[in-house]
């Protein structure tokens, strides 16, 4: 017997996704989630699970329909497939797939753009990225773009919180950290990106995209530091030698604020680190 149609459907229901869940479960509302492995947690987690992968289309043609749909699969280094393949392909398929929902939300990435110099971008900023990495998420987004051109475009930060603090053991260990520390870092806590997804939903323009980053783009210098004392490891080090990617800029949400309603729990690195330390296991 099929289940009830949904009020929201997961595809990439991982970090970020499990928390938009709650906050969906939370509300009443009825949340389906496709997942390759992890049915039995879903289902006890409130989820209606579906079994697929999206590099497989056989298996999306038991994806329900859904009025709200957030797409927001990363990519699985171990397992076994290109990064062009999941991103891509990966969409591609669902979005043959799926029937077209009132709200598609889909999570993209800052790797989109490639500036080096340290100034700030936005919403209007050339999107021009010097990694392999950043142009396939680019590619995706224009893929989406012609096929759904009223999905709404959300452009995260990198994402931290509890339990996935950004070089954790190498600081732990007393390693240098190699990269230039005086670059920028531009980051978001999972509990504000959650509710920046929430907020679009409500809110979005059809068819916009959004920066999703805290209110202060900080050092790495600054940053690694504040995580190493928290950690009560030994400071921070830094080994300056050349590292892959030379991007380098400030994230401005100010479009995100302005036009979503989304205010931030963790205005910056300086409230949100130590939360995510204390809640990590």
């Amino acid at each position: 017997m099929p289940l009830p149609t949904p009020d929201a459907l997961i595809i990439g229901c991982g970090y970020l996704g499990r928390r938009v869940a709650e906050r969906w479960l939370a509300a009443g509302r009825r949340v389906a989630a496709l997942t390759r492995r992890n049915a039995d947690t879903f289902s006890a987690l409130g989820l209606d699970p579906v079994v697929g992968d999206v590099l497989d289309p056989n298996s999306l043609r038991h994806l329900p329909p859904a009025p709200v749909v957030l797409y927001a699969v990363g990519y699985d280094r171990g397992g076994g497939q290109t990064m062009r393949a999941t991103y891509i392909d990966g969409l591609g398929h669902v979005l043959d797939t799926l029937p077209s929902p009132r709200r598609f939300l889909y999570v993209s990435s800052t790797g989109v753009y490639g500036q080096t110099d340290g100034g700030w971008v936005d919403e209007l900023s050339s999107t021009e990225p010097v990694e392999e990495s950043g142009r396939v998420v680019l590619e995706a987004e224009r893929l989406l773009r012609a096929r759904l051109p009223d999905a709404v475009i959300l452009r995260f930060a990198g994402i931290y919180g509890p339990d996935r603090l950004l070089r954790r053991q190498p600081l732990l260990k007393g390693d240098p950290l190699v990269g230039d520390p005086d670059k920028w870092l531009n980051l978001i806590h999972v509990a504000d990106g959650a509710d920046a997804v929430l907020a679009a939903e409500r809110q979005a323009r059809p068819g916009e995209t959004y920066l999703i980053a805290d209110d202060e783009p900080v050092p790495r210098r600054d940053f690694y530091s504040l995580l190493a004392g928290l950690l009560k490891a030994p400071p921070a080090a830094f080994d300056p030698r050349p590292e892959p990617g030379t991007a380098n800029r400030r994230v401005s949400n100010r479009k995100a604020r302005a036009e979503l309603g989304w205010t931030l729990r963790f205005p910056t690195y300086r409230e949100g680190l130590p939360a995510a330390v204390r809640e990590s296991a």
